[in-house]
């Protein structure tokens, strides 16, 4: 009778029960300023729905394998065999296994001792700094540092020191009133494609006696001879004591990645909440990883392929006056700045069929949201001509001459 009624469409649903005012106060602020721009009316995060034909600037999925036929092979034959296999936190996991092995594949080709494969990105940055930071440990933590770490340091209870973005000299103050502690970067930020000055922040934070943690959740895989991320190809791995990764980005898959010494793999494994209260990945799912990581070590031209378009695209629009960085990375920001101009930046593109990213609070402060393009190894030379045309149209229609610059580039525009 019940399994029959939740099958019957034609069942009324129960009322809502009634609102709390403190909940309702949250929500009506989220309906309020949130929902609704108060200038355009519509919601920033809700644009035009791509239809056939329309390029899409939005995938993580930077090396083009997502349907790739040898790691969806993998997959297929691991779901034939095994189902999804024992469900359970891998805390339980002992011994030889395929994730045990599928740890070390990884940590061989990304240079370090030892690796553990987590549910997420955001688990491996959550659950590394709630392990190792604490009330007493200043956090050092640049102002554009994913989200995860920041939620990271707040779990561990640790005063946050932010330092500004890719300011080692800002770092080193910080580091001189409150001592030694945490740093923490970006070897590659997502929100608008900057690179970390790797080898200043390591040599500051080792200098005052620092753990040094690099997120590399956008640089895995697609730089270094087999993809092991930008630590690395620096020569730099062995300097930086903790690597975290998500790998729904160049791995085109489901998982998180922290990458340090064995033993320090062994103490995480036992103390990292995320580790121990979450299910570990599905068998399939590990199986496709062990795939990947042999793809990614062996299809270099899937990396060159990016970064060429990367470059191709980025010469355009720089001629075309936008102010998109000088870093040569897959990912492009077009600051527009104002939420209300960053809607009618989306807008003006959707409409000509290309499909970027919105950034806006809390991923970014409220005066500088962006549409973020990220390339990858399948965009022809046709669908870079045709973004590039595209920025071109738009170019007088969303003023691009009163976007935010970044601070080094301020006193250029006021003095013109």
């Amino acid at each position: 009778m019940h399994s029959n009624a939740l099958q019957d469409k034609s069942v009324p649903s129960s009322p809502a029960p009634a609102e709390i005012p403190f909940l309702a106060q949250r929500v009506e602020r989220y309906y309020r300023e949130r929902a609704v721009n108060p200038v355009t009316g519509g919601h920033i995060l809700k644009g035009r729905t791509p239809a056939e034909g329309d390029v899409l600037l939005t995938s993580n999925d930077y090396l083009s394998i997502a349907c790739h036929p040898e790691i969806v092979e993998a997959q297929r034959r691991s779901l034939h065999d095994e189902g999804h296999g024992i469900p359970r936190s891998s805390v339980f996991v002992f011994g030889d296994s395929p994730l045990r092995s599928l740890e070390g594949e990884i940590a061989e080709a990304s240079q370090a001792e030892d690796a553990i494969v987590t549910q997420s990105g955001w688990c491996a940055n959550t659950g590394l700094l709630q392990s190792i930071a604490s009330p007493e440990t200043p956090v050092y933590i640049d102002m554009f540092a994913h989200m995860s770490l920041w939620e990271g340091v707040k779990s561990a209870g640790a005063p946050a020191r932010p330092f500004r973005h890719n300011s080692v000299e800002s770092l080193r103050k910080l580091i001189a009133k409150h001592g030694p502690g945490v740093v923490v970067v970006d070897s590659l930020y997502s929100t608008n494609g900057d690179v970390c000055p790797l080898r200043e922040v390591i040599e500051a934070g080792r200098e005052a006696g620092c753990v040094i943690v690099v997120d590399e959740a956008h640089s895995l895989g697609v730089y270094g001879g087999r993809g092991e991320g930008m630590v690395a190809e620096l020569g730099l791995a062995d300097q930086v004591h903790f690597r975290t990764a998500s790998l729904s980005k160049a791995y085109a898959a489901r998982g998180g990645l922290i990458l340090c010494s064995a033993r320090h793999a062994e103490y995480l494994r036992y103390q990292s909440l995320p580790a121990i209260f979450s299910s570990g990945l599905l068998p399939h799912e590990i199986a496709g990883l062990s795939a990947t990581v042999r793809v990614i070590s062996r299809e270099r031209f899937r990396r060159d392929k990016v970064l060429r378009n990367a470059g191709a695209l980025r010469a355009r629009l720089r001629a075309l006056g936008y102010e998109i960085g000088e870093d040569a990375t897959q990912i492009i920001a077009l600051v527009a700045g104002a939420e209300h101009l960053t809607i009618q930046l989306r807008d003006a593109l959707e409409a000509r069929g290309v499909f970027g990213s919105v950034f806006c609070d809390p991923a970014t402060p409220r005066n500088r949201s962006l549409v973020r393009f990220t390339l990858n190894a399948d965009l022809t030379a046709e669908d870079l001509e045709r973004i590039a045309q595209v920025c071109a149209e738009v170019r007088s229609e969303v003023d691009i001459d009163q976007w935010p610059l970044p601070r080094a580039q301020r006193p250029q525009r006021m003095a013109a």
